[in-house]
C-alpha cells in the first residue's frame, strides 16, 4: 500500500503468477477514528468468559508462548520487511498483503536460517491479507497451531511474535483491548472485524502471530493507531481474526476454512 490512494480493487483472494512494481511499507499506520463494526453508538458488545472446567490446562507462559510459536515464525521480504507464520504443512505462509504488494521478488526466511524465494499464492486486499508459497520449502515444517478468535474477550491475555524494526522474532505481551473494530488507513484502507491488543508491535511487525495462552495464532497484525506521523507504537494495534485471514465463517471469527 502506498500514500498515492487506494489500489485498485481486485477480487477477493485474487491469485497471481507474478509480481511487478515495488514499495517500501512494513505497517499498514492507521491514523483515522476507530470505531466498532458492531453495536449502536459505537458500544462494545461484552461477551460472556467461558467457565473454566476441571480439565482445563493453565495458560502457557509468555515463555512457553515464544517456544510454542517460535518454529512457525519467517521472516518475509517483499516491497518492506515483515513477518509472516507457517499455517500449514505445505509450507504456506500468512502474512500481510501490504507487505509483499507489488514487489519483484519475494523471499521468506524460516525460523531454521533456510531462505527461500515464494510466490504470491493468494491475497485479499480487504483483509490486507496474502498467502506465500515457498518455492523449496525446508525439509522440516512446523506448522503453527491455528485457534478461534470467536472465543476472544476483551482482556484476555495475548502475546505477539515479529520482526519489529528488524529485530528478529522480537516477542511481546498484552491484552485484547477490544473487538470487531474498524479503521481507516492513511490511504483510505478499510479494515472490518479487527482484533484491538496493546502487546507492542511496530513496522517489521506485519504479518506476524498474534497467539492466545494455549499457544494458538489467533490472528495476523497488519496494523497500529498512530495520531502522529511517526508510524510507531503508542499502545494500539490491530489483527485480522485467523479465520478471517483463511477465509473461514462470513464474520471471520471462527475456524479457518480451506486452505485456497
Amino acid at each position: 500500500m502506498t500514500d498515492e490512494g487506494v489500489p485498485p480493487p481486485r477480487p477477493r483472494w485474487s491469485r497471481r503468477g507474478a509480481l511487478a512494481g515495488a514499495g517500501v511499507v512494513a505497517l499498514l499506520v492507521v491514523t483515522a477514528v476507530v470505531a466498532f463494526q458492531a453495536g449502536g453508538g459505537g458500544e462494545a458488545r461484552p461477551g460472556a468468559a467461558p467457565s473454566p472446567s476441571p480439565t482445563s490446562k493453565p495458560p502457557l507462559t509468555t515463555a512457553q508462548v515464544y517456544a510454542t510459536l517460535a518454529p512457525s515464525v519467517v521472516s518475509v521480504e517483499g516491497a518492506g520487511n515483515g513477518t509472516g507464520v507457517v499455517a500449514n504443512a505445505d509450507g504456506l505462509v500468512v502474512t500481510a498483503l501490504h507487505v509483499v504488494d507489488g514487489a519483484k521478488r519475494i523471499a521468506i526466511t524460516f525460523a531454521d536460517g533456510t531462505e527461500v524465494p515464494a510466490t504470491l499464492a493468494g491475497s485479499d486486499p480487504e483483509s490486507d491479507i496474502a498467502l506465500l508459497m515457498p518455492n523449496s520449502p525446508p525439509g522440516i515444517i512446523v506448522p503453527a497451531v491455528l485457534g478461534n478468535a470467536g472465543r476472544l474477550v476483551v482482556g484476555d491475555d495475548v502475546v505477539a511474535i515479529g520482526n519489529q524494526l528488524g529485530l528478529v522474532h522480537s516477542t511481546t505481551a498484552g491484552v485484547v483491548s477490544g473487538l470487531e473494530r474498524a479503521a481507516t488507513g492513511t490511504d483510505g484502507t478499510r479494515l472490518r472485524g479487527l482484533i484491538q491488543f496493546d502487546a507492542a508491535v511496530n513496522p517489521g511487525s506485519s504479518g506476524g502471530p498474534l497467539v492466545n495462552t494455549r499457544g494458538e495464532t489467533v490472528g495476523i497484525v497488519v496494523a497500529l493507531l498512530n495520531p502522529t506521523p511517526a508510524g510507531t507504537f503508542v499502545g494500539v494495534g490491530f489483527a485480522v481474526p485467523i479465520g478471517a485471514a483463511l477465509g473461514g465463517g462470513s464474520d471471520g471469527t471462527g475456524p479457518p476454512g480451506p486452505m485456497r
